[in-house]
């Protein structure tokens, strides 16, 4: 393993939780005003603070209704997602053998850390994962490398012996800026090209293609 942690980015990059996600905005959205936005539509925002999604959906940067937003939000969608998420093909293998051969792993999320590590024990895999750092943990989020310092500081890696692997620019963003290796995961909206201005170590199609690469 060329690695002594492996940290991870959590929606799209690891997990699935569309439909309670859209459904989260829909309600939350038509409750303040706004139209219902389609599903990819929100897929798009999924990795931004959903403050920050609230205001790239509508062009309101009030507090006070982003504050709104994220309350009505979590109404639909927080107990949904603890019951619903999945995991991507390939992610509770790639998980378990890292854990194997004895590499610290973390999720480093702009989601709730709460409602990560429930999801985590409700699929029978939180003894895979060593740390979530999630939103409340941090006061800077992505690409800001607050949250992925804080996760290797914890565990006691430096970055250069780290890798990050997400499915946003976010993510490579707060790589770059944290001194990590990056790898990319085209589970998500964003596409390949974007990640080249990053130079990614890899960019792996799904997570089958990223255990190969890790050699797990």
């Amino acid at each position: 393993m060329m690695f002594q942690a492996v940290c991870f980015d959590f929606d799209y990059t690891l997990a699935d939780c569309t439909d309670s996600i859209v459904d989260g905005f829909r309600h939350a959205l038509t409750t303040l005003g706004w139209p219902a936005p389609d599903r990819d539509t929100v897929r798009g925002t999924v990795g931004f603070l959903l403050e920050d999604s609230y205001s790239m959906l509508t062009g309101d940067l009030d507090p006070e209704n982003q504050a709104k937003f994220r309350a009505l939000f979590s109404e639909v969608a927080t107990e949904r997602q603890r019951r619903e998420t999945v995991l991507l093909p390939g992610g509770e293998e790639l998980l378990r053998g890292l854990k194997a051969q004895g590499v610290k792993v973390a999720i480093v999320s702009t989601k709730r850390g709460d409602t990560i590590q429930i999801i985590l024990e409700r699929l029978g895999m939180a003894e895979t994962v060593d740390l979530v750092v999630g939103s409340a943990d941090v006061t800077r989020h992505k690409p800001d490398p607050e949250g992925l310092l804080l996760a290797l500081g914890r565990l006691g890696v430096k970055p250069g012996n780290a890798l990050f692997c997400g499915d946003t620019v976010l993510d490579a963003g707060a790589a770059k800026n944290a001194g990590t290796h990056f790898a990319a995961v085209l589970g998500g909206t964003t596409q390949a090209d974007a990640f080249a201005r990053f130079s990614p170590d890899h960019i792996s199609p799904d997570l089958w293609d990223l255990a190969r690469w890790l050699e797990v």
